[in-house]
């Protein structure tokens, strides 16, 4: 295999790719992936899960494009159905290892679910991704508060929020 950070970053290139001509899905996922990153980093996760959580954040939205050509949606449980055979696909043609392209996989089909969440990375990847969603969405501040309460549990991800929103 060859050196992971140069296998995130050519993922990272297949996603322009794959998102060719959607500058606000290619920001959007670039904006999880940092956010993704640097509180993995601060929260001093092992090298391999810190991977797994690069990896995941630049595919966790991969099912959208799929879901609205079939569906005309891209309500999370959409993506949650379609983007895991798609990231499977991706990763595999990539060559990342196989129990990495699973736990990818699985946390791609759970990335709207917010109940029952296991796994540090699974968490992480929760709380960047509703860093980016409040800011694009212009979520209210009660809104963010109420998901500050109920999602954040992670030091760096409570930090993040309530500096960003002044929660």
């Amino acid at each position: 295999m060859q050196n992971t950070s140069h296998l995130i970053a050519l993922l990272h290139e297949q996603m322009f790719t794959y998102e060719r001509g959607n500058p606000e899905r290619i920001a959007h996922l670039t904006k999880v992936h940092d956010y993704a990153r640097t509180i993995g980093l601060l929260e001093g996760l092992e090298e391999e899960t810190l991977a797994t959580l690069e990896v995941a954040a630049l595919v966790h939205d991969i099912g959208i494009k799929e879901s609205l050509e079939k569906y005309g949606s891209s309500r999370g449980d959409l993506q949650e159905k379609e983007g895991p055979p798609l990231s499977r696909d991706l990763l595999t043609k990539l060559s990342f290892p196989t129990s990495m392209i699973e736990r990818v996989a699985f946390l791609v089909g759970h990335h709207h679910t917010y109940t029952n969440i296991e796994g540090i990375d699974y968490q992480i990847l929760v709380e960047s991704d509703f860093l980016v969603n409040l800011q694009e969405k212009k979520t209210s501040i009660e809104a963010i508060r109420e998901v500050y309460e109920e999602i954040f549990k992670t030091k760096s991800g409570k930090q993040f929020c309530g500096e960003m929103f002044g929660v």
